[in-house]
């Protein structure tokens, strides 16, 4: 059973539950306490451990019953599988043999991962496919139109197609061992057994590209979603999480300052008070840490590609001004404008309607990375210092303009920081018209901002270049 249970923690995973091993370790405890006759106290035991959410339950409902229905997964490694089907222990001998002389054969690593996940059992199959190798192979996925060609490629790392080869060998073998009829069908079980295994690796295939898409079922909250595939309900919750970000980013920088006015201790002018009382520190001494306080400075593309991502940008940086010196702000698509007078003008909506209107700069044109930034340079760049960090925000696509990465790099040096925030996933990068690779090889640090939780994150890496 215990195995059983270890299997159905995989199955939850493969639905898109994240079943921590810490979990699993409670999951067999709430078992052994509530046994395995009663069916529905199991359930809800198991539930109760693995379920964070009550929206997830009639779907966790779901995955415990067609797992655990009669004609639901066989649990078992391969042999566990093949006895149900009715072959004997010395048929099974028989391929045990012929398999292990075929793995030992093809002398490969990755071939003798594929042998080992036909014969063990569903779990390790699923631990191979979740290794780093696999996740690497699948990064640079897009598009459902590419799921064929990334699931052979994940096959031949496993060595799927060397397990397919083996098995044609060893099938007039198994005849000859086992005779005509009981061989083809141990054959033709085997078949069945990989056609399973390849069925399994296009799942996790799909399920990948769901998870980069943000389509997966299990995303906790509208904080995953891609910003493309929010809708405007969804916008206004995302608004109002950033503007939480933002208050809270606000707090901890009051208590910084309240800490910052009383100093830190000075050790040394401590000790030498503490001479007065008998070396003992009645009167711990502080020093005042004097630093200049920062500056920010965030370009942010606002053409249709980048729009949603590039307005909760701007709102974070109109709501969470008073974390730096001074804030300066800039929009572009062909052309560049500055526009932090106009948010000190008007409230953060309405300057965020002129500049969707395009009463700012035109959005009539496609963006043009390398004019943009030779004018930035141009015209601000006698202000970027080492107090600045500089933020850009922008796909990288440039409508095979020239990208000017060298510019990029000059700003880099003389910032205390740059920043640059993509709402693409590195695999789009340098794909079609992207410049990313360029432009994150002359930046001091590339963050995906794909969704709001991204953004979030970045928002924090923004915030923390400060120290």
């Amino acid at each position: 059973m215990l195995l059983s249970i270890d299997e159905f923690l995989w199955a939850l995973r493969r639905d898109g539950f994240a079943v921590s091993t810490a979990q699993a370790i409670d999951v067999a405890r709430a078992c052994a306490l509530v046994g395995f006759e009663r069916r529905a106290a199991l359930r809800d035991a198991i539930g109760a451990v693995v379920v964070d959410r009550a929206a997830d339950i009639r779907r966790y409902h779901a995955a415990f019953d067609r797992f655990f229905a009669p004609e639901g997964a066989h649990v078992g490694d391969l042999w566990a599988r093949l006895r149900e089907r009715g072959f004997s222990a010395s048929e099974l001998s028989a391929l045990r043999d012929l398999l292990a002389a075929a793995a030992e054969r093809s002398g490969v690593s990755g071939d003798a991962i594929g042998f080992q996940a036909l014969a063990g059992t569903a779990g390790e199959l699923d631990r191979a496919l979740q290794s780093a190798g696999i996740a690497r192979a699948l990064a640079p996925m897009t598009s459902s139109l590419q799921v064929g060609f990334f699931a052979q490629r994940v096959m031949d790392q496993l060595g799927v197609p060397a397990v397919a080869s083996a098995l044609r060998r060893i099938r007039s073998a198994l005849e000859e061992a086992l005779g005509e009829d009981r061989g083809r069908a141990l054959a033709e079980a085997l078949g069945a057994e990989l056609e399973r295994m390849r069925h399994r690796v296009r799942e996790h295939v799909t399920l990948s590209l769901r998870r980069f898409e943000g389509e997966e079922p299990a995303a906790p909250g509208r904080m995953d979603v891609p910003f493309a595939s929010l809708g405007e309900g969804e916008m206004e919750e995302v608004r109002r999480a950033v503007r939480a970000l933002s208050e809270r980013l606000r707090g901890a920088e009051r208590v910084r300052r309240r800490r910052a006015r009383r100093g830190r201790i000075d050790p040394h002018r401590t000790l030498r008070r503490s001479l007065q009382t008998g070396g003992v520190p009645f009167h711990p001494a502080r020093r005042a840490r004097r630093r200049d306080k920062p500056r920010l400075m965030v370009l942010c593309d606002v053409s249709d590609s980048v729009r949603v991502a590039a307005r909760f940008m701007l709102e974070f940086v109109c709501a969470a001004q008073d974390l730096f010196d001074r804030t300066r702000s800039f929009v572009f698509v062909s052309e560049l404008a500055e526009t932090t007078e106009l948010f000190s003008a008007m409230p953060t909506g309405s300057a965020l309607e002129h500049i969707q209107r395009g009463e700012v700069v035109s959005r009539a044109h496609n963006s043009n990375y390398g004019r943009v930034l030779s004018a930035f340079e141009q015209r601000y760049g006698r202000d970027v210092d080492r107090r600045v960090t500089l933020v850009i925000l922008g796909d990288g696509r440039t409508n095979y303009f020239a990208d000017q990465a060298e510019v990029v790099r000059r700003l880099r040096d003389r910032a205390r920081a740059l920043l640059w925030l993509c709402p693409e996933g590195p695999g789009a990068w340098g794909t079609g018209d992207s410049a990313m690779l360029r432009y994150a090889a002359a930046s001091t640090k590339v963050l995906v901002a794909r969704t709001a939780r991204e953004l979030e994150t970045a928002a924090r890496e923004v915030v923390a270049r400060r120290a």
